[in-house]
């Protein structure tokens, strides 16, 4: 095992606890960022490209037939395959925290649909269910088992708020444990089924889960209700016959009592668990190796990597899987910085020397074939690409164009959710769309008093129709509280008034060649 730091200059602050990370073929892309999307990115997703001492974030696109996928935080995902020996796959992501901190009870699909040099376009799909669907939740696992040539997803563990009923002024926001029910989604139908299982007697949340073929193993998880971390293994066996499925919980020994833990696969059998905590208090710098083989598992002790000074006596540390047996591991920044969301990365890998070697010539070579073959790709526009770098003046030409996040406004508190007037009620962590062109974020308008400034449209109220209309007229708008100071400093506008000119008396000849024969009769007895 071995442990590369990678050094990170600015614009760490997105990659905060919870984020997820998913691997296509070798490409890595980040997922899950803090806050809500910005305009250099609007799908929230970025490729990670990792080489040697540097990781840069490149935006990635959706297809067109895409849905919309928000930022969440703690979800839960795994890999979707057609069958165990296909090479193509998908994942899933279920659950999850939003940046207005609400729980997310949604199925998603994401799949790669296309990666170039310059491009990568994922396609995002939700799929319906029915049944007894899983509620909203995050903390939890997700797994696909194959039995009898079907496969089904399993949902299990995972924390929620606390029901309606049950909420108190003081404990609105507060969270349990969900109910120790095991949920299998069959995709194909959209169908959810929950199952309660009699060894299963406490909800968990943060544990770890490795399934192969029919069998999900559960170690740890912490319980909220105990304030304890299970030591027990749980072994799940699902069943699937014509007709109902069939599913088993049988308690064996040999668990591990942690919570958080990071697990990464380095061979069809074998999984590395590495990080997350044995208390509140300590962390667990223990590395254990999971091999599954003709349905059973063994849990033993491996060497541990050469641990830093910082990462030792840090309090909290997180992190994600990578794919191909790494782990990206991050830990807070000191105290002294000016930017309290900086954070330091760590890669660690798990695999032997040898293999990494070889799956780094593979990865130079398909590098070097992105290289020349640019396909059908777009130039990025201003600000499309985030640096972490230990060098700044490292980058090649046409990488000069970096992400700096500094200068974006902080759309989290002088942005969408500032207090714009004395009867402001627009609050980040409990506001919910109120008007049908809002998706996550509050609409506004600027108010044209003095240098101008932004008021939220509900807070104006303001219905739709004239939200609309005010939004296509060019006009000027003032908010409440300057409608009336502008009335009051207006003055009138100055009315330019038209000085006729007097006519001149015409000539009798004059008037007779000016007129047509009909009226000559007439201008004839006018002028004698």
């Amino acid at each position: 095992m071995s442990l590369q730091v990678v050094s990170t200059i600015s614009n760490s602050s997105l990659l905060q606890p919870g984020f997820s990370l998913l691997n296509f073929n070798g490409h890595v892309f980040f997922f899950g960022q803090k806050g809500w999307p910005k305009r250099s990115c609007p799908t929230g997703v970025f490729l990670l490209d990792i080489k040697q001492n540097e990781l840069k974030m490149k935006p990635a696109f959706f297809s067109k037939d895409s849905c919309y996928l928000p930022p969440l935080r703690y979800p839960a995902l795994c890999t979707l395959r057609g069958n165990v020996e296909s090479d193509e796959y998908q994942y899933i992501i279920h659950g999850g925290k939003t940046p207005n901190n609400d729980l997310s009870d949604k199925i998603y699909v994401m799949s790669l649909v296309s990666k170039s040099s310059k491009k990568a376009t994922l396609q995002c799909i939700e799929k319906d269910l029915g049944g007894d669907v899983p509620e909203a939740r995050y903390g939890h696992t997700i797994n696909v088992v194959h039995s009898r040539g079907k496969s089904v997803s399993v949902i299990f563990g995972g924390r929620s708020y606390t029901p309606l009923a049950q909420r108190t002024t003081e404990k609105w926001n507060s969270v349990v444990d969900c109910l120790p029910s095991v949920f299998l989604i069959d995709f194909e139908f959209g169908c959810c089924t929950s199952y309660i299982l009699p060894e299963l007697q406490d909800g968990l949340a943060f544990h770890v889960s490795v399934a192969k073929n029919d069998t999900i193993y559960i170690l740890g998880g912490h319980s909220l209700q105990n304030n304890t971390r299970s030591p027990s293994l749980y072994k799940i066996k699902i069943d699937l016959p014509l007709g109902h499925p069939s599913v088993t919980c049988t308690v064996l020994s040999g668990g591990l009592s942690v919570s958080s833990a990071i697990v990464t696969q380095t061979s069809d059998t074998e999984f590395v668990l590495v990080g997350g905590y044995e208390s509140d208090n300590q962390k667990r710098l223990l590395c254990n190796t999971i091999v599954l083989e003709d349905s059973k598992i063994e849990i033993v002790e491996r060497a541990s990597p050469d641990w830093t000074p910082d990462i030792k006596h840090c309090r909290i540390w997180f992190g994600c899987d990578m794919g191909n047996g790494s782990v990206l591991l991050g830990i807070p920044g000191a105290n002294k910085q000016l930017i309290s969301d900086e954070n330091y990365f760590y890669i660690l890998r798990c695999k032997e020397a040898e293999e990494e070697k070889e799956e780094e010539t593979a990865a130079q070579i398909c590098s070097q074939t992105l290289t020349d073959d640019p396909g059908d790709s777009t130039p990025f526009e201003d600000s499309e690409e985030f640096c972490f770098s230990a060098e700044a003046n490292s980058f090649d030409a046409d990488d000069t164009d970096t992400y700096n996040e500094d200068d974006e406004d902080d759309e989290s508190e002088t942005g969408y959710w500032i207090i714009c007037s004395a009867s402001c009620n627009i609050d980040i962590n409990t506001w919910v769309p109120f008007y049908s062109t809002e998706l996550n974020k509050p609409a506004m308008i600027l108010c044209s008093s003095g240098t101008g400034h932004w008021v939220h449209a509900q807070c104006m109220d303001l219905s739709e129709t004239m939200l609309l209309r005010l939004s296509e007229a060019n006009v000027k708008y003032f908010c409440n509280e300057h409608v009336d100071l502008n009335k009051g400093l207006q003055t009138p506008k100055n009315v330019v008034h038209l000085k006729k000119q007097p006519m001149k008396p015409l000539r009798k000849k004059a008037a007779m060649k000016l007129t047509t024969p009909a009226k000559k009769s007439f201008l004839r007895r006018l002028f004698e």
